[in-house]
């Protein structure tokens, strides 16, 4: 099991298409959903955060081993959130990954993430 929670940095001026990304991933979460299972995907939670005007968004995640990348996706949920993300998201900005220090999941809930 992978357990991630990574910064990325929102390119300058790009805040609108970010609000639209949200909303649409949102918008049409039942196709989302139903991507996360290729990726062996979990849980998957956007944050969002403002800091002396600079705009980032956190990945954080939950995610079995063998899974596929967004990258290799054919749906066009997929397809559309890379558009997005190749819009938004400044490649100038190394990512942050923050570390694991604790992680605290049910054993009920851990078994029914390995069964999927």
């Amino acid at each position: 099991m992978n357990i991630e929670l990574t910064r990325f940095k929102v390119k300058k001026g790009k805040s609108k298409q970010v609000d639209e990304w949200l909303h649409f991933l949102n918008a049409n979460m039942e196709d989302v959903l139903v991507t996360l299972k290729g990726e062996k995907m979990y849980v998957e939670t956007i944050f969002r955060e403002h800091v002396n005007g600079e705009e980032f968004l956190y990945w954080y995640s939950i995610r079995g081993e063998g899974g596929l990348a967004v990258e290799q996706s054919e749906h066009w949920v997929d397809k559309k959130h890379l558009v997005y993300w190749d819009e938004c998201i400044d490649k100038t900005f190394k990512p942050v990954d923050l570390k694991t220090e604790v992680v605290m999941i049910p054993n009920q809930v851990r078994q029914a993430m390995h069964e999927n």
